[in-house]
């Protein structure tokens, strides 16, 4: 697959997986019991690889992978950090779909599971 085409593929991609996310909160009542409380952090994480695969494709998927999970970690255990700066930036709708409200330890199971998936669903995770 060429370079463009991948790119654009991964881009096209992540928006779905955004897209669902979003959906995944909003309809959050009309979903079972466990797909409302665990989809919306998983489809969060599964967006930040496919997000990593379009602006890393020639780096590969294992590559997108770690830095997914670099990333999504990163940005949970930045939670326990408190500031009124910060908190300010989580009040708001922007801020609290990047950056959250607090620190869970499940999410991190999330976040590893949405990766995981996303890996493992990833059409082009052999090419380079």
């Amino acid at each position: 697959m060429p370079s463009a085409r991948g790119r654009w593929a991964y881009a096209g991609i992540t928006l779905l997986v955004m897209a669902l996310g979003l959906a995944s909160r909003v309809f959050g009542d009309r979903l079972p019991a466990f797909a409302a409380a665990h989809l919306g952090d998983a489809l969060w994480a599964a967006m930040i690889y496919f997000g990593c695969r379009c602006l890393f494709l020639p780096r590969g998927a294992r590559f997108a992978a770690g830095l997914s999970l670099l990333l999504s970690f990163g940005i949970e255990a930045s939670q326990l950090y408190r500031s009124p700066w910060i908190d300010a930036l989580r009040a708001t709708t922007p801020g609290a779909l990047v950056l959250g409200h607090g620190f869970l330890w499940i999410d991190l199971a999330r976040y590893a599971a949405g990766i995981a998936a996303a890996y493992g669903l990833d059409p082009w995770r052999l090419c380079r």
